[in-house]
């Protein structure tokens, strides 16, 4: 199917693709051919001919294929540009391209924040209740997978060891390509006493990793259990943070002892009612400083009454953090300090 005068470079995606793709692939490479050349000699310097795709079309060219159902675009430009580009590479697949026109942003619409925090976080939880725990250090990547809360009895905890690591090498090859972890990663899969488990599990991870684009290696389990994967790392590595800092703490592990925060709380109290002559003032915080300050006989909220003359109120509120508290007026405004 090479034309004369033309050299053809076949690549590793073509591998399994019959000859009526190819030939269908070579026209189009030679339609945009044919087109370069019908532009150059009209073409005045420093006027771009023709353009390397830009990254949305490289990746649609990567990974469109037949199990898609759609592809939601929210930007009108991008939209036009994918839906072309789809119907030049492939027609029959352009009325899956949609433009996405509602107020709601995209991501939170189809839930995909949620999916990116929850899929990469060191901790990856499996539909059966198991789990993964990913950790990440300078010479290579360790997955650890976990039963959770699957349990079972003595004769059956072969075969249950053997589900949760087909279930985890499932997920596994799943987050290689998304993170695209490249370098070693060692997998310990839960224990298996028998060879035949060992290899079924073995065989299944590579049918699994077959999906894979980047080049790989998957060497078999180890007398300790542990399989070894080299990877070839196709993009810069995915490292989205999934922790937050802590409002508590500000990130520092350490919060304000219980006592100085009374002190703090005392202090402010003591300038609202007897500075700013405040009435009905009511106290919000935690729920568990609330029932420090009223517990006891002679409780703290006992106590202010007797040392400010007048009955303070506490009102609960769970969504505060530990250490948070606010004053409100009688007419329910927060009191500024």
């Amino acid at each position: 199917i090479k034309p004369k005068n033309f050299g053809v470079i076949i690549r590793t995606v073509s591998e399994g693709k019959g000859v009526a793709e190819l030939q269908k692939d070579l026209l189009d490479s030679i339609s945009k051919w044919e087109s370069f050349m019908k532009k150059l000699p009209e073409t005045e310097p420093a006027k771009r001919v023709w353009g390397e795709m830009d990254r949305t079309s490289t990746l649609i060219r990567d990974i469109l294929s037949t199990d898609f159902t759609n592809v939601y675009v929210n930007d009108q430009a991008l939209f036009e540009d994918i839906r072309s580009y789809v119907h030049e590479i492939s027609p029959e697949m352009e009325r899956i391209v949609k433009h996405y026109k509602h107020k709601e942003p995209i991501f939170d619409h189809f839930g995909v924040e949620k999916q990116i925090k929850n899929g990469f976080g060191k901790t990856v939880n499996l539909a059966g209740g198991a789990y993964l725990v990913v950790e990440h250090t300078e010479a290579l990547h360790v997955i650890d997978v976990n039963s959770g809360n699957r349990t079972a009895s003595k004769e059956n905890q072969e075969e249950n060891a053997l589900q949760v690591n087909k279930e985890a090498a499932k997920e596994i090859a799943r987050q290689l390509r998304l993170r695209d972890m490249g370098g070693i990663v060692v997998i310990d899969f839960i224990d298996m006493h028998k060879p035949a488990n060992r290899k079924v599990l073995f065989d299944h991870l590579r049918e699994l990793m077959l999906l894979d684009r980047a080049k790989h290696t998957i060497l078999p389990p180890s007398k300790f259990g542990l399989v070894q994967i080299t990877r070839q790392r196709v993009r810069p590595e995915m490292n989205i943070v999934t922790v937050e800092k802590c409002p508590t703490c500000d990130g520092t592990g350490e919060i304000k002892a219980s006592i100085v925060l009374m002190d703090d709380i005392e202090s402010n109290m003591t300038y609202i009612l007897r500075e700013q002559n405040e009435k009905n003032v009511t106290l919000c915080v935690h729920p568990y400083i609330a029932a420090f300050i009223k517990k006891g006989l002679v409780s703290l909220q006992w106590k202010w009454f007797f040392k400010f003359g007048q009955w303070v109120k506490i009102k609960e509120v769970s969504s505060y953090h530990l250490t948070e508290f606010h004053f409100l007026s009688s007419k329910d405004e927060e009191i500024k300090l």
